[in-house]
């Protein structure tokens, strides 16, 4: 089997990606999502990284609303370019891409916050935009199948997780149950983990010196991901998230690889047989 390996595209899908799925004969399309531009990157991190702030409190409601509509439509254009290829996608929600973060800890309301309705509507907005995408398989804390192989997801994951949390101990649980139910196929080495974040602590999650100084030159990977990977030992992860820290590292027995970023012009192609050997190229 084939595989086209991409993540991160922050509204672009250059068209020598298509053009390499016909020369290379790809079979399917693994995408860890942020399909979305996310334009407004620089006024988040200036004004609520770290903080109980939401960006429509500082620069209102019709500005903020302005920018979210346009990354849905340029995340759309994304969408619509996947779908027209001939070969299944497979994919998980990005960080970028508005999925629930109630897989990462206990979310408690602060008291007296306000929330306005229709910015907490977003999850759902895209959902529904990628429901419309028939060749496109979403598969967060889910699972897909191609002939005898298994895709098992997870979603967003943006930072490492609080593994002492309800949340994270219950959506663990789901995974393990999803490997649980595939048990066979795992032991053939027929299922593939896919994810939007890499696991933690490894060469595939550290922030570069150019990222946000709270973060920079951290492990920024799931712990989540990576407890699962060490029990299940799939013969395969696929995670990206971390655009800098693109390539391939190995925990067990499981082959990990970052492909990069599609908007930066990266990808990876995998070639991998029947009894798990796993070919792997990366491309510029």
């Amino acid at each position: 089997m084939k595989i086209l390996a991409i993540g991160d595209f922050h509204g672009d899908f250059p068209k020598k990606f298509r053009k390499l799925i016909e020369k290379e004969k790809i079979d399917i399309v693994l995408s860890n999502g942020d399909y979305l531009p996310f334009h407004y990157r620089d006024l988040w991190f200036k004004h609520c990284f770290g903080t109980d702030v939401e960006l429509w409190e500082v620069i209102g409601k019709e500005k903020y609303k302005e920018l979210i509509l346009r990354d849905f439509r340029d995340g759309e254009r994304v969408l619509k370019k996947l779908n027209a290829l001939k070969i299944p996608v497979v994919t998980v929600l990005g960080n970028i891409d508005y999925p629930a973060a109630d897989d990462l800890a206990d979310v408690a309301k602060p008291k007296g916050k306000k929330y306005w309705r229709w910015e907490m509507n977003r999850e759902k907005s895209f959902i529904d935009i990628l429901k419309k995408y028939e060749n496109i398989h979403r598969i967060d804390y889910g699972f897909w199948k191609l002939g005898d192989w298994v895709f098992i997801g997870a979603r967003g994951h943006s930072n490492r997780g609080r593994v002492k949390s309800k949340a994270y101990r219950k959506h663990k649980k789901i995974l393990e149950r999803l490997f649980k139910k595939f048990r066979r196929e795992n032991k053939n080495r027929k299922v593939i983990f896919l994810t939007h974040n890499v696991v933690y602590k490894t060469k595939l999650d550290k922030a570069s010196k150019k990222a946000h100084e709270a973060v920079r030159g951290k492990h920024l990977g799931s712990k989540m991901f990576r407890r699962i990977i060490k029990k299940y030992q799939p013969v395969l992860h696929i995670g990206g998230h971390i655009h800098e820290s693109r390539g391939k590292d190995k925990l067990g027995k499981t082959i990990l690889v970052n492909p990069g970023a599609v908007h930066e012009r990266k990808a990876a192609v995998l070639d991998i047989s029947d009894k798990g050997k796993i070919k792997v190229k990366f491309i510029k």
